[in-house]
């Protein structure tokens, strides 16, 4: 008799450190890729891999100013923090560990960060200094990037 030990596969959640997307949470973060890809400054990334203060987190988007990528040498966990993340909030997550990955990511580097919530329609911005900005309805503006979104755009 074998006492090998069978491994089950990582579920999406182990894997990434955070909740299964929904319907409403795939269509805000397409809506929001939209929104920001006018901008030919930046560069959006989605559910890229970071390590920030030596710990892995997985945003829903990650936006760094535009270069050339190396489509030779690939990067799977980024060390630069991006200049704007975004988390949109799944129907399973709690809000207390969306604001605890804000603290984090705003500690280490990122300026500005938005928390999307779908079912309420709005989006908060959190900034490095401790302030934050809740848009219900017109345009999100960051106050890092200059990027906005739409909120008709991105809730449609």
């Amino acid at each position: 008799m074998s006492t090998e030990t069978l491994e089950r596969p990582l579920t999406y959640e182990e894997e990434r450190g955070k909740p299964m997307p929904s319907l409403n949470h795939a269509i805000a973060q397409a809506n929001l890729i939209g929104e920001f890809s006018r901008n030919r400054v930046y560069r959006v990334a989605s559910e890229l891999n970071l390590e920030l203060g030596g710990k892995p987190y997985t945003p829903d988007l990650s936006i760094y100013l535009r270069k050339q990528p190396d489509f030779h040498h690939d990067i799977v966990r980024v060390a630069e923090p991006p200049v704007l993340v975004v988390e949109i909030l799944s129907p399973t997550q709690g809000y207390q560990s969306v604001i605890d990955k804000v603290d984090a990511y705003l500690q280490n580097g990122v300026k500005s960060c938005w928390v999307v919530s779908p079912p309420l329609r709005l989006i908060t911005i959190f900034s490095p200094d401790g302030t934050q900005q809740t848009v219900q309805e017109g345009t999100a503006k960051d106050p890092a990037t200059g990027l906005t979104a739409d909120l008709a755009a991105v809730f449609s």
